[in-house]
């Protein structure tokens, strides 16, 4: 199963090959106080995210094994549809910045995970991975208005970043 997975993830462009090689992040990331829950607010998701709703994502830094810790979890569908769990681990790559990690949801997969925007008063993040594929936007609060995603999407857009199909997850607590 895992290599039929490994397979696919190859084929979607994961972390095999990128036609386009994004690579700016954010000039420093404070670890610890980036740790804690984030609020999948919008994005264009990985396939193992489809139809996700309330999907979160908790950082918790492991000063054992030097790495972060990362519960994912979305309800499938609907807000009271069965819920899903994606344990990852995380990797800083440059700790000049804490901004590019390498994320494994499995072993033997790592891809590049880059903290590409940050609010300053760390209430809202975005990031990317260096083929554009992928970009998520999360928040510490669960509500975003429409105006500040708009504002978000504009720097990224500014960036560089691929913001094509850009979706809202849906969140209510």
């Amino acid at each position: 199963m895992k290599i039929l997975i490994l397979a696919l993830v190859c084929l979607m462009n994961f972390s095999c090959s990128h036609k386009n090689k994004f690579n700016k992040t954010v000039d420093n990331v404070d670890i610890k106080r980036f740790m804690g829950k984030w609020y999948v607010t919008a994005g264009r998701l990985t396939f193992m995210e489809e139809g996700a709703y309330n999907a979160i994502e908790i950082y918790t830094w492991n000063e054992k094994k030097d790495r972060i810790d990362i519960d994912f979890r979305l309800r499938k569908k609907s807000f009271d549809g069965e819920e899903k769990s994606i344990p990852q681990k995380g990797w800083i790559q440059n700790s000049k910045t804490n901004a590019h990690w390498k994320v494994s949801p499995f072993w033997p997969i790592k891809f590049n995970y880059f903290v590409i925007d940050l609010a300053d008063d760390y209430s809202w993040t975005v990031i990317g991975v260096p083929g554009e594929e992928w970009v998520w936007i999360m928040a510490r609060e669960w509500e975003m208005d429409d105006k500040k995603l708009s504002q978000i999407i504009k720097r990224i857009e500014n960036m560089g970043y691929n913001i094509k199909d850009i979706k809202r997850v849906p969140q209510k607590w």
